[in-house]
């Protein structure tokens, strides 16, 4: 009798199960009671799947799989390519390494290059996917901006919404001076730096209790000029002396009010 490997061999067991899991055509839509489908949160198209879609791929697996034993009608619905501002800033990387710029080439070509980096690591996205096991009904692959699947994506999202299911965020607000478009606050990479107080001198307009100006400290000295007040806190009561008093706003010289 053969003994058992001492170690799982992946490369031996995971493409043939994955192989005759496919050739059963065992991941479309089965018969069965109710209906469920899941459409898969489409990865980017900007390299490789990483931690994070290996963990939401798989709980999205077992509800698929927990709806099947229990008979319902599933279907798990593969798609692609989504959040073009990655992927744009990919395909903008490749080229610039080519001495090539993306407004130079114009928008016609530009987007050919954004078909083909498509193309290249779309396919390894869906390697990937396959190989982790997720029963996805890979015979029916679905783009983001596909009409039928875009409208019922809409729809969805549409009467979750008026159920009281999800709610609408805040705006996008944050705006990318290379993509020259605006993102989201989870697309923008934050960075620590050591900043600097500017202690800037206000003129009163009229002395108070012998003080002839009240110090301001600042690490944007440049925003003083829009300056329309200056705020005191309520718990500092050295302060309340200075409340309804005015300053003379430096450089602009424009009166504004201490509050």
């Amino acid at each position: 009798m053969e003994n058992m490997p001492k170690n799982y061999d992946a490369e031996a067991v995971e493409q043939r199960m994955l192989d005759k899991w496919l050739a059963g055509d065992y991941y479309r839509r089965n018969p069965g009671v109710g209906d469920c489908t899941v459409t898969i949160p489409p990865p980017n198209v900007t390299g490789k799947l990483h931690m994070g879609h290996a963990l939401d791929d798989t709980i999205q697996d077992t509800i698929i799989r927990m709806n099947r034993m229990r008979g319902v009608s599933t279907r798990w619905i593969l798609g692609t390519d989504h959040a073009g501002i990655a992927t744009q800033t990919k395909v903008d990387k490749k080229l610039a390494s080519e001495g090539i710029s993306r407004r130079e080439i114009g928008r016609e070509k530009f987007v050919d290059a954004c078909w083909d980096w498509t193309h290249e690591y779309g396919g390894h996205i869906v390697e990937q996917i396959k190989r982790m096991g997720c029963s996805i009904d890979f015979s029916d692959p679905h783009f983001t901006m596909d009409a039928d699947y875009a409208t019922a994506v809409r729809k969805v999202f549409c009467d979750w919404y008026h159920d009281g299911l999800i709610y609408r965020g805040k705006r996008i607000v944050n705006w990318c001076p290379h993509c020259t478009t605006a993102i989201a606050d989870d697309e923008a990479e934050y960075k620590e730096e050591d900043g600097h107080l500017w202690y800037l001198r206000y003129p009163l307009v009229e002395p108070v209790d012998g003080q002839e100006y009240v110090v301001v400290a600042t690490t944007r000295p440049e925003t003083m000029l829009g300056d329309t007040g200056v705020a005191v806190s309520p718990k500092d009561h050295d302060k309340d002396k200075f409340v309804g008093a005015k300053v003379r706003l430096p450089i602009v010289d424009r009166e504004i009010p201490i509050f």
